[in-house]
């Protein structure tokens, strides 16, 4: 699990085919920033620009983790040597709950329609595909490549939220244009509600 407030941005330095072919999935070698590893051994879950992945190897600030073809399919950032990634380790039981509670697992993946200043804040326009516009609601939570935000308007099938400076200065965010793809992950429980209103 973990909470949406990142806690470094990396970097992706080498790509390879798992098992040297490219259809078993990826292996990345991710650059940990700032991020402090010290406490991280194999086996651990990092989220990588919201998507939950599993520690293979950790050598000094780099680690790898495996992504299979399942998950490249349905995520975007994660298949570019030089891409800059949100990075948050597993949250402990003990930890502060900053953003919401964020399982790692994307639900789809949305096109960035507007991202511009408005005084000091920017507003960041996403249109969501069909399949989860029914988990978003006004005031809701929403993950954005790892990022845990408030939705603050629901037109049609687009959503804004507002970035404040310090969200821009500490993640990746600050990168988006228009149509680029992001990774989305709703409030799970909204996905739960909701299922429990169709049983």
């Amino acid at each position: 699990m973990f909470t949406g407030i990142i806690q470094a941005v990396g970097e992706i330095k080498q790509i390879r085919p798992i098992q040297g072919h490219s259809d078993n999935g990826l292996s990345l070698e991710i650059s940990a920033g700032e991020m402090d590893l010290s406490d991280v051994m194999a086996g651990d879950s990092i989220a990588v620009s919201g998507v939950c992945l599993t520690v293979t190897t950790l050598t000094g600030n780099l680690f790898t983790v495996d992504v299979s073809q399942e998950t490249l399919s349905c995520t975007q950032g994660l298949d570019q040597v030089g891409m800059h990634v949100n990075l948050e380790k597993a949250m402990r039981l003990s930890d502060r709950l900053g953003g919401h509670l964020v399982s790692g697992h994307v639900d789809a993946t949305g096109t960035v329609v507007k991202f511009e200043p408005i005084g000091e804040s920017f507003v960041l326009i996403i249109q969501a595909p069909e399949s989860i516009l029914r988990y978003l609601t006004h005031k809701g939570s929403i993950t954005v490549n790892g990022v845990s935000l408030t939705v603050n308007k629901i037109e049609g099938n687009e959503f804004s939220v507002n970035l404040i400076p310090h969200t821009l200065a500490v993640t990746t965010l600050q990168e988006l244009a228009p149509g680029m793809r992001v990774n989305l992950e709703t409030d799970m429980l909204a996905r739960y509600v909701a299922r429990l209103l169709t049983i």
